[in-house]
């Protein structure tokens, strides 16, 4: 059994491999002077980075949890993720509506892919 930390921090493991399987820990956008539109953009773009270090891709995704700092946001999350997303390999996803880190958040992922 390897598992295969990619980008080990002081808190927590951001990306690692284990059994064909590539988990991505909830992230969100480093700029957080966008709307969640913005902010959920910038999010994607660093799911595709890190799936691409772990050898995978949004093609093989399984699985996404999305919390939205306000549900009534839920349209213009999706917006992005609609323009985003591989819809021929589309995985099970739960978005809610949660308390997030600050009010500046305005969206946080996680995500679990396929290795290969």
């Amino acid at each position: 059994m390897t598992i295969e930390r990619l980008e080990n921090g002081q808190r927590f493991c951001r990306v690692l491999r284990h059994n064909g399987t590539v988990y991505v820990a909830g992230l969100t956008a480093d700029d957080l002077s966008g709307d969640t539109t913005a902010q959920t953009t910038q999010i994607l773009a660093k799911i595709d980075a890190l799936l691409a270090k772990a050898g995978s891709d949004k093609s093989k995704l399984l699985s996404a949890q999305i919390w939205l700092r306000d549900i009534a946001d839920f349209e213009m999350m999706n917006s992005a993720w609609d323009a985003w997303i591989d819809r021929s390999a589309m995985p099970v996803r739960a978005t809610v509506e949660a308390r997030l880190a600050g009010d500046q958040y305005r969206v946080e992922i996680m995500v679990t892919a396929a290795v290969g």
